[in-house]
């Protein structure tokens, strides 16, 4: 008898060891959210597309994140979802957008819309009209 009471005390103290272990808990992802628009007052035609992006302000051509879709007006609300690990501390990331009517781009971002990395997660992204 005294053998049991000695397994099952051995076997309380191991469960309440494990219960105290530590759990890691990951980084949470990192979300952008936002809106992208103009200031032209006109409407656009139907058929439109939008796409905008997050991208890495100092190498060209690099697009962490982007989203392409229908748009009947603007502006247009965002939001962007990031793992924690693509978010590299040493990258100046930035939104830019462009809609596109028959293949053709009619309004685009011309200025640096810059977040994550200035503090900043949410971002209104002013477009200009292309002139054809």
């Amino acid at each position: 008898m005294l053998v049991m009471l000695k397994r099952a005390v051995i076997l309380l103290v191991c469960v309440m060891s494990l219960s105290a272990c530590v759990t890691v808990e990951p980084d949470p992802p990192v979300i952008i959210n936002g809106a992208a628009g103009y200031l032209e007052k006109i409407n656009l035609p139907q058929g439109s597309k939008i796409t905008i992006a997050i991208i890495d302000m100092d190498t060209p051509g690099i697009i962490i994140a982007q989203k392409h879709f229908d748009i009947a007006r603007a502006p247009v609300p965002f939001k962007f979802t990031l793992p924690p690990e693509t978010v590299e501390g040493d990258v100046n990331f930035g939104v830019v957008a462009m809609i596109v009517y028959q293949g053709k781009v009619i309004f685009q971002t011309y200025d640096r819309f810059p977040i994550i990395n200035n503090g900043k997660y949410t971002t209104e992204v002013l477009m200009k009209a292309v002139r054809q």
